[in-house]
């Protein structure tokens, strides 16, 4: 069996976090998109749901550069499973007394449905008031959105 090549490590304590979900992917391209999807997402920037600012490069002129087409790549092309990276994401966060659901209710990680300050929202063309009607709808028992 060959040998498994290290991963260059995520930046802090992410690194941590990304270790925990290595036995998922079957690639060192993919574990290190992994850790480099993780740290787009948490670097405080202005348009984290872009590729480009994902990455950390400008928008448009940027979409070209080498970490955006990685990205790119590892989201849309490589060949690992999200359903168990969720799966493994939901068990982490039930298993942590700080982030497990409670009879004092649940913290909420996704702000993509909270009004934002501002008449537009970078590369948006119209709100999404959809985001705005599911997050304000209770879980019925037995529904999907009640399983997590």
């Amino acid at each position: 069996m060959t040998r498994r090549l290290p991963c260059p490590p995520a930046p802090g304590p992410l690194e941590a976090y990304a270790a925990r979900f290595d036995d998922l992917f079957s690639t060192l391209a993919q574990r290190r998109g992994f850790r480099e999807y993780l740290a787009g997402l948490l670097l405080p920037r202005d348009r984290n749901k872009t590729l480009t600012c994902l990455a950390g490069t400008e928008p448009v002129v940027g979409a070209q550069h080498p970490s955006v087409q990685r990205l790119q790549f590892f989201l849309s092309e490589s060949t690992w499973d999200h359903e168990r990276v969720n799966a493994r994401r939901v068990e982490l966060l039930l298993a942590d007394p700080a982030t497990a659901p409670h009879a004092g209710g649940v913290l909420v990680i996704d702000d993509s449905g909270g009004r934002k300050d501002g008449k537009a929202t970078a590369h948006i063309g119209r709100p999404n008031w959809l985001r705005h009607t599911v997050a304000a709808r209770t879980p019925r028992h037995g529904s999907r959105d009640s399983e997590h």
